[in-house]
């Protein structure tokens, strides 16, 4: 599967199950169904398709902040089996991409200092870390805040 093979569009309550199905799939803590459905609105909770099945997500809200705007990815996924294709990539992009058409300036996320691979796929896309917060998660795991402006972000693609 390549990006090309996967569409990204806004998700649909019938999603969510998938979309759950996911989050258990790729998290040892996921996020309940109700966490979802709270979201269901925001501007950026888009979903990845590929032949009829959902086999990404991401969720990203936008928040008023004085003219400039705070964008926040709240939860980025990929089926396990649809991983190293780009969907991640994409779903990230498009996220941004819909920020920043709402206005958003900047936007932040949290990962996990451990994993890599997120990491890594931040960075590609102009993420900086700008600090730690310690116990973040519930097994202990510090996490990383990460920023980046969006129209720089834009700039660069």
């Amino acid at each position: 599967m390549t990006p090309a093979d996967a569409t990204v569009r806004p998700v649909e309550r019938a999603d969510l199950l998938a979309v759950v199905r996911i989050e258990r799939a790729c998290f040892s803590d996921p996020w309940p169904y109700d966490a979802f459905e709270r979201l269901l609105e925001e501007p950026a909770f888009l979903v990845a398709e590929r032949d009829g099945a959902v086999v990404g997500y991401v969720v990203a809200d936008a928040t008023p902040n004085h003219g400039r705007d705070i964008g926040h990815v709240k939860d980025l996924a990929v089926h396990p089996e649809a991983r190293n294709r780009g969907i991640g990539r994409t779903l990230l992009r498009s996220a941004l991409a819909r920020l920043r058409a709402v206005g958003v300036a900047v936007v932040r996320l949290e990962v996990r200092e451990s994993n890599a691979a997120a990491r890594s796929l931040y960075a590609d896309e102009g993420f900086d870390p700008i600090r730690r917060i310690s116990n973040y998660y519930r097994d202990g795991e510090d996490a990383l805040v990460l920023v980046v402006d969006v129209a720089e972000w834009a700039e660069g693609k």
